[in-house]
């Protein structure tokens, strides 16, 4: 992923419609030649369209300004002018559509496949639908109805089924590479993740995504470090899997650190199914230091994995398997 982009403010608008059309046609022995003005078109609207393959909102920072077509005016012999061409906006899954001024949730797309957001204008009626037995020949039709515009704040809330939360260097981008096909940017040195990194493991018949959440650090909850431009991402997942790093000095606490930012976000994130996971068993003595993160937790399950030996990793996906997948499983 070249680049990454969570929020943006557009400006939309939707098309007037077509004025109706004032003509009369050419006939023997009917007052004024008979009116046969036309309808105007209806103005284009502002749809927002769900994709599947779109995983951010970098475009529309990108682009801000969106107006569907204006309709196309009646004509002469009854003729109805051509409805405007739609704007249709590409978002990914997750979106949010928001009012700038109030933060209100206007609609949220999650499970949507396309949402009509602003109509388009009516036409104006041509001077045809006007005709009364007094009044024959009427020279008059009517203005198409203005379209609607307004700003929209989009935010993008990703969907996984697991999120990856860990202090930075804890081997999430690690970890969501051995496991699936994502291909995130991996290093040894603190936030190597600036962006979410997702990334889908196929377990037997079904999909599990993953969301690897850029690192996490003490104040989070309150905006310290990346804050929450990327605690938001964790709302979403079905089951959270906090991965401790095994050679961290402070390792036997973190788990409770973390725990404290994301109750802090949302409370109701301590609800979510969860495992603890220290990695990095390969080093520092892992497998004593497993048993020791296990004591301290003695009401989480506990388990020990290395992404470079593979130890651990299939039990591993078998647990959160066994939770993501499990019929009436919500969020």
């Amino acid at each position: 992923m070249q680049g990454f982009a969570d929020e943006t403010y557009i400006d939309v608008s939707s098309g007037n419609g077509g004025a109706g059309c004032v003509s009369f046609r050419r006939e023997k022995y009917v007052p004024k030649g008979g009116p046969d003005g036309g309808d105007g078109g209806r103005g284009g609207d502002v749809i927002f369209s769900v994709k599947n393959n779109t995983k951010t909102l970098l475009h529309l920072k990108q682009k801000r300004h969106f107006r569907a077509e204006n309709g196309h005016p009646g004509q002469g012999r009854k003729k109805h002018g051509k409805n405007g061409i739609d704007v249709i906006i590409d978002v990914p899954p997750g979106t949010l559509i928001k009012d700038p001024e109030t933060g209100r949730v206007l609609k949220d797309l999650t499970g949507e496949d396309q949402w009509v957001f602003l109509k388009g204008g009516i036409g104006g009626k041509g001077n045809t639908n006007f005709v009364t037995s007094r009044h024959q020949a009427p020279r008059y039709a009517q203005p198409g109805m203005a379209g609607q515009e307004c700003r929209v704040h989009l935010e993008l809330n990703l969907i996984a089924d697991v999120g990856l939360v860990g202090f930075p260097n804890a081997g999430k981008s690690s970890l969501l590479s051995a496991m699936t096909n994502a291909n995130p940017k991996i290093a040894d040195y603190p936030f190597t993740t600036k962006i979410p990194n997702l990334g889908m493991l196929k377990y037997y018949d079904k999909d599990i995504v993953f969301a690897d959440i850029p690192g996490i650090i003490e104040g989070a909850s309150d905006g310290a470090g990346l804050g929450l431009k990327f605690l938001k991402h964790i709302y979403r997942t079905r089951m959270l899997l906090f991965l401790i790093d095994l050679g961290d000095p402070e390792y036997l606490t973190a788990f409770e650190k973390l725990k404290l930012e994301l109750s802090q976000y949302a409370p109701e994130l301590m609800n979510r199914p969860r495992l603890v996971v220290g990695s990095k068993i390969d080093l520092f003595e892992g497998d004593d230091n497993i048993r020791e993160l296990a004591r301290v937790n003695p009401d989480e399950t506990v388990m020990g994995i290395s992404n470079f030996t593979r130890k651990g990793l299939e039990e591993m996906i078998r647990y959160v398997a066994g939770h993501v997948l499990e019929e009436g499983c919500e969020t």
